[in-house]
């Protein structure tokens, strides 16, 4: 099956880039309408219960980017047969999966007021909406979302971004108008409720679009004993990666909840949210350009390979550099016009969370190509040490610095364990031939070219005043300016800036 992968990944980044303005823009207004609605308690209990959710869904293990990653060879030598196969063992196991995470949410139930720091909200009654929550989580495993990897393995993102737009969109715009209509407390139980018959129709809809772009491909046949031992191989190396994933970002605020108050989850949440809005975006471009990635490791050299990586991440860490930038500069005008003061923290709160967001954006291309590679067993220790480190780091920085110790307990394993760690299985069991001393060199003079752009831009910006909307304007208007000058200025003499140059004048070429 022949796959145009330049193509592919410019229609998978375009359609999710609107894909992420809908999910972004709506979810915002409804969590706006919550705050003014219902109140911070409320909405502290929804990202507790969110949280519970994601940690619970540990499940998984990684078995759906194992079975992605086993299908790109069969796609690439066009063997129908082995991708029915695996397609047929991942609908079963996610079966098995499904009734897991119901049965780890039962055994939990009882013990949800000890997550809860204070009191809670006495009109609620937590379990019924914990168990709503739940089998919204269920459905998702039971209902079909095992379709989803076929269009993730043959780079059709623009599919499952064109649903999730759909679905998301309904749901929000269906909590929005609840929200600010309906008055009550009971508007609750409702608005959790909308996102269980969504989550339902989206499965329905990526199993539609399957059946009907992909028809030669039904769930029959047998995967090769030899097939399973890899797959449970890379499921373990998976497994630990995921957990690390969700003590990084669902721990936190099962701890903030725990050992602060659910007003702090709230507040906390606030930040991450907007930290997590602009991860998501640049996320799409990791996205769109995984199933290439994993098609060229399988068909070209790692000498070409490796010189893609490099014009890849100098590319990414510019974009994440002026990301960084403008975050900074405008996180706490934007903070306070949306939630008000009571609602927002000193300066330090903005300097951790954007120190963090570039920390995890320094890892991104860096893991692309590791998950490309199908490097997860490889990667296993990295993502233990990580996972135990934040854990520990988590309980005991909460009750030294508060939320601040819950934000330094996710940057510190990040960059001394991730980012230093990670690069190694890279290097030792994929690009071999190459120096990972340049790797480090060179993302360290991004850093460098950051923080100055940072401080430069900070510094022009609190020239402009009070924070109001047409100041918040005036400073992204600046922030879309001038950190891109100073990093032109930085790189444009390089060979890593001709070379990235080059690169996308040859594919707009291409495309004309």
């Amino acid at each position: 099956m022949k796959i145009n992968r330049t193509k592919n990944a410019a229609r998978n980044m375009v359609m999710g880039f609107i894909n992420k303005i809908i999910v972004l823009l709506l979810p915002f207004l409804v969590r706006t309408a919550f705050i003014y609605s219902l109140g911070a308690e409320y909405l502290g209990l929804n990202s507790l219960f969110s949280s519970i959710l994601s940690v619970l869904s540990v499940a998984e293990l990684g078995f759906s980017s194992a079975v992605v990653f086993s299908m790109y060879e069969p796609i690439a030598k066009n063997q129908q047969a082995k991708i029915c196969a695996l397609l047929n063992y991942y609908r079963s196991i996610y079966r098995v999966i499904g009734t897991v995470v119901l049965i780890g949410g039962v055994v939990l139930m009882p013990f949800l007021p000890r997550l809860i720091n204070g009191e809670c909200p006495d009109e609620l009654n937590i379990y019924i909406l914990f168990a709503m929550y739940l089998f919204n989580t269920v459905s998702s495993y039971w209902f079909m979302a095992y379709k989803k990897s076929v269009l993730e393995a043959f780079q059709r993102n623009d599919y499952i971004s064109l649903n999730d737009t759909i679905t998301t969109g309904l749901t929000n715009i269906i909590q929005l108008i609840l929200l600010i209509v309906w008055k009550s407390i009971y508007v609750y139980y409702f608005y959790v409720a909308t996102m269980l018959v969504l989550t339902i129709i989206n499965n329905i809809l990526n199993a539609r679009i399957v059946g009907k772009k992909f028809p030669q491909l039904k769930c029959e046949g047998k995967v090769t004993s030899k097939d399973k031992r890899e797959i449970k191989k890379q499921v373990s190396g998976l497994m630990v990666s995921k957990l690390c994933f969700m003590t990084r970002n669902s721990f936190d605020s099962i701890f903030v909840s725990a050992f602060i108050s659910l007003t702090m989850t709230t507040i906390y949440n606030n930040y991450y949210y907007i930290v997590n809005a602009i991860v998501g975006v640049m996320n799409v471009i990791t996205s769109a350009m995984i199933g290439g990635i994993g098609n060229s490791i399988a068909a070209e050299s790692k000498k070409k390979n490796y010189n893609d990586f490099t014009v890849f991440n100098f590319i990414y860490m510019w974009i994440s550099s002026w990301a960084t930038v403008t975050l900074f500069c405008l996180y706490q005008n934007f903070m306070v016009l949306w939630v008000g003061e009571k609602l927002t923290l000193p300066l330090l709160a903005p300097v951790l969370f954007s120190i963090y967001f570039y920390a995890l954006k320094m890892c991104d291309i860096r893991t692309t190509y590791t998950s490309a590679a199908g490097l997860w067993w490889e990667n296993r220790s990295r993502a233990i040490c990580e996972t135990i480190a934040n854990i520990v780091l988590n309980y005991l920085l909460v009750r030294i610095w508060g939320v601040y110790g819950i934000v330094l307990a996710t940057i510190i394993p990040l960059i001394l364990i991730n980012f230093g760690f990670g690069a190694q299985v890279l290097f030792k069991h994929y690009f071999t031939d190459e120096k990972i001393s340049k790797y480090f060199i060179d993302n360290l003079g991004y850093a460098v070219v950051t923080i100055i752009s940072v401080i430069v831009t900070f510094k022009v910006t609190t020239f402009i005043g009070e924070y109001t909307v047409a100041n918040l304007f005036i400073r992204g208007i600046v922030c879309c300016i001038l950190p891109n000058i100073l990093l032109w200025f930085a790189y444009f003499r390089t060979l890593k800036f001709k070379m990235a140059k080059e690169w996308v004048l040859t594919k707009i070429k291409r495309r004309h």
